[in-house]
């Protein structure tokens, strides 16, 4: 299960809520930032533009590709270690809306961890140190260190042991 908190509303769905939550003002700011990085093509001013506006914790070294949506309401729950790789139009999401709660969870994504394309992460998963994640994946649970994870829903496909044994 993931790691999230949970908030029940009433008098409608939580989308309908969403400036109880979050502020309009936090929520615009943000986007402009992320709009802007998902365009750049230099790596260090998205990382720049990511730590100082949006106080996401990233790592030295790290590549967000073109296209990358970090959550829009609340991307300072996103953290990124080192020499990780996250792939074109990849989605990392820190809440979610639903009819009648909302969740919020912390996304921790280890070191030299590699995300594959159009990939998208769901709030409150850990993804460990040295995995690996195939290109269209919905990561909706924990991914172990080391290991390779694919699919829709999300499958391990090997861990870090049995990678080992086949060396």
């Amino acid at each position: 299960m993931r790691k999230t908190e949970r908030y029940p509303v009433t008098g409608g769905t939580s989308l309908w809520q969403i400036y109880k939550t979050v502020s309009f003002w936090k929520v615009v700011k943000c986007f402009i930032v992320i709009e802007i990085a998902r365009f750049t093509p230099f790596l260090s001013v998205k990382n720049w533009l990511y730590r100082t506006f949006l106080k996401m914790n990233v790592g030295k070294r790290v590549a967000f590709a073109l296209k990358v949506t970090p959550d829009t309401m609340f991307p300072e729950r996103i953290s990124v270690g080192d020499d990780t790789i996250i792939g074109f139009n990849t989605t990392i999401l820190a809440h979610e809306y639903l009819v009648d709660e909302y969740r919020l969870g912390d996304v921790s994504i280890g070191k030299e961890v590699m995300i594959g394309a159009n990939t998208t992460i769901l709030p409150g998963v850990t993804i460990g140190d040295g995995a690996v994640v195939s290109a269209m994946t919905l990561v909706h649970k924990d991914v172990p260190e080391g290991a390779m994870v694919g699919g829709n829903p999300m499958q391990i496909i090997y861990t870090k042991q049995q990678r080992q044994q086949r060396s």
